[in-house]
């Protein structure tokens, strides 16, 4: 099963978790998975007290496009990376 079903599995399912993963970044302002504070509401409280909403609404913007790109190139790294038989659990 490890050498036949698993790698088979993975490649398989590879693609949907990496694109509900990237769904759920884009759905949800909470990335506590990197470690960072919830960007909106942190940007939403600066907004108040600097009055720049344009800018630091910008930067928001361009984080959460960081990480969506982050995850969909090493989601796709990796499926590229199973298809060569280089990574996972393939001899």
């Amino acid at each position: 099963m490890r050498h036949v079903v698993l790698p088979q599995a993975i490649r398989r399912i590879l693609p949907l978790l990496g694109n509900q993963f990237v769904y759920m970044l884009k759905m949800s302002s909470l990335v506590s998975v990197v470690r960072l504070q919830e960007l909106t509401r942190k940007a939403n409280e600066l907004t108040v007290t600097v009055y720049r909403p344009l800018e630091i609404y910008t930067i928001l913007v361009l984080e959460y496009l960081l990480l969506i790109v982050a995850v969909s190139y090493s989601v796709r790294w990796m499926e590229i990376s199973l298809n060569a038989g280089t990574v996972g659990f393939s001899r």
